[in-house]
């Protein structure tokens, strides 16, 4: 007859307890991370397509001097996204998305000190510091609305407009949509609005998540919880959506 024997007992500090909080981290902050790694799927899915269509296509071989838009080639980004608005006919390339680069950049850190704030509790500083944060969020969305729209019209000054080159003739470009792209190869046009039009949803929707945020932070909901673990979690996602953006900045606007 054979006597069981117990095991030995594990003291409590040594377990790991993933019932609850895996690696110390709680079930919502958990699921985000899951979230975001499918998404960084999505969006390695979408980046690795652009070069793959990048690069199956001629590139422009001359001089950037001597560059003119035409579909026989990829356009070179700095003759593409030189425009800054109120500064009609200066060429400033890549000015304007390197301000709005910025300013996304920027918002990052707000959201860094909002979450800073929310551990030591400070009610107030949460509030100023959730504020900035959708300020920049509405701020870099007023400036791709307005990328996408002089991107879309064209120069707003033909008489010094770019060129482009159909059958031989040198024409003013005059913006491009899903249907023609004056700009270079048709697939030019799609992926830029698929892109970043993706990468603007995410950012709206932090937008909207942010001002949530503000708002249960403003009402006193999570001091009364005790805790900001909503703060951090939404500060997950907009640390997220930078980095992409620095990835589809790099991508799309430098190379």
């Amino acid at each position: 007859m054979s006597v069981a024997h117990a095991a030995p007992a594990v003291p409590e500090n040594l377990t790991w307890q993933g019932g609850s909080e895996p690696l110390k981290a709680s079930y919502g902050k958990l699921m985000m991370w899951f979230f975001l790694l499918s998404d960084t799927f999505t969006f390695s899915a979408l980046l690795i397509t652009y070069g793959m269509i990048r690069f199956s296509q001629p590139a422009w071989e001359g001089t950037p001097n001597d560059f003119y838009f035409a579909t026989t080639h990829w356009p070179i980004p700095e003759k593409v996204f030189e425009a800054v608005p109120f500064l009609h006919g200066m060429s400033l390339p890549l000015v304007f998305v390197g301000i709005m680069t910025f300013i996304l950049i920027a918002s990052s850190v707000t959201m860094v000190l909002a979450v800073e704030a929310g551990h030591r509790g400070d009610r107030k500083d949460v509030e100023k510091w959730m504020l900035w944060t959708i300020v920049g969020g509405f701020t870099f969305l007023g400036s791709q609305a307005w990328e996408w729209t002089h991107f879309i019209h064209g120069p707003e000054d033909l008489s010094i407009a770019a060129k482009q080159i159909i059958d031989g003739v040198s024409t003013p470009i005059e913006g491009a949509n899903l249907v023609r792209n004056p700009y270079g190869p048709p697939a030019f046009a799609d992926l830029f609005f698929f892109i970043t039009g993706f990468h603007g949803t995410h950012v709206f929707s932090g937008v909207i998540l942010n001002v949530l945020i503000f708002f249960n932070a403003a009402t006193g909901v999570y001091e009364r919880r005790g805790h900001y673990e909503m703060v951090e979690k939404v500060g997950l996602y907009w640390h997220f959506v930078d980095l992409v953006w620095v990835f589809v900045f790099t991508f799309f606007y430098l190379v």
